[in-house]
């Protein structure tokens, strides 16, 4: 039986939360450790996919002009603006849920379950064969199995726009998935910093889709947590960061607050 850690956390910068997933991550190959955490950004943050060409991709010069911190992602996929959100990340052994497929569904299933919960009309789109990574937005299109709004609504100027974002990385024994449940939408400031065009994000956030205030990370990261208890038996009570977790992951710091790193191509 799977033994999982569940941490949420308060907000915290982009090189400190992709240096907790990665040590996550190293953790799950190393000692087979599951874990479900849930957190926000402090300063908001644009984060590009980790093989993302960044420097041809996006305007540095503009984002410095704007004052937005940016980091890279552990994970693929194209840039996310993390603000009002609630970010989740998964990592665990690739046993758990089987293949990259599986495991990307299933995930987004007890995402799309714990919406529901509160009220959010939402689907999972339907599988379509993986196309390249093309400029933009991660929310101007949606993979096979990700969630969506149901009904017409959201930013973009489109119906069934995309609630949740995510990206997964997978190593020789365990894999790494985590993503964007957006209480707002908001991603047009990737449009805004995207050299040439990149897409219009065709995104929708839970305010569109739940009552008036409902929409907040409290409420929605307690919904995420009780599905996945209930779905995967992970711990009703959030755990604390173990000291080595913590230790492994201040190593990680350095290379994900590096400019050099972040825009490394």
């Amino acid at each position: 039986m799977v033994q999982w850690l569940v941490l949420r956390q308060e907000p915290a910068s982009g090189a400190w939360n992709m240096s907790l997933d990665a040590a996550l991550l190293e953790a799950a190959e190393r000692d087979g450790l599951a874990a479900l955490r849930l957190y926000a950004w402090d300063p908001p943050t644009l984060s590009f996919g980790r093989n993302e060409p960044a420097l041809r991709r996006y305007d540095r010069a503009a984002i410095a002009a704007r004052g937005l911190a940016v980091v890279r992602r552990p994970t693929g996929g194209r840039a996310v603006w993390h603000h009002r959100e609630v970010t989740y990340a998964v990592a665990a052994p690739v046993a758990t849920f089987g293949s990259l497929r599986d495991s990307y569904h299933e995930i987004h299933a007890m995402l799309a379950a714990a919406l529901r919960e509160l009220g959010a009309d939402v689907r999972l789109a339907a599988d379509r064969p993986a196309t390249g990574v093309g400029a933009g937005a991660c929310f101007a299109s949606a993979a096979g199995g990700e969630v969506m709004a149901a009904r017409n609504g959201g930013g973009g100027g489109g119906g069934g726009g995309k609630v949740v974002g995510s990206a997964q990385v997978r190593g020789t024994r365990a894999f790494l998935q985590h993503g964007s449940v957006l209480l707002r939408a908001e991603q047009e400031v990737v449009a805004a910093v995207t050299v040439g065009e990149g897409g219009e994000p065709r995104a929708t956030g839970l305010a569109e889709l739940l009552p008036a205030g409902a929409a907040t990370w409290g409420a929605v990261s307690a919904a995420i947590h009780r599905t996945a208890a209930a779905r995967w038996g992970a711990p009703a009570v959030p755990g604390e960061l173990p000291a080595e977790l913590r230790r492994a992951a201040e190593a990680l710091v350095p290379r994900y607050a590096d400019p050099a790193w972040t825009w490394r191509r």
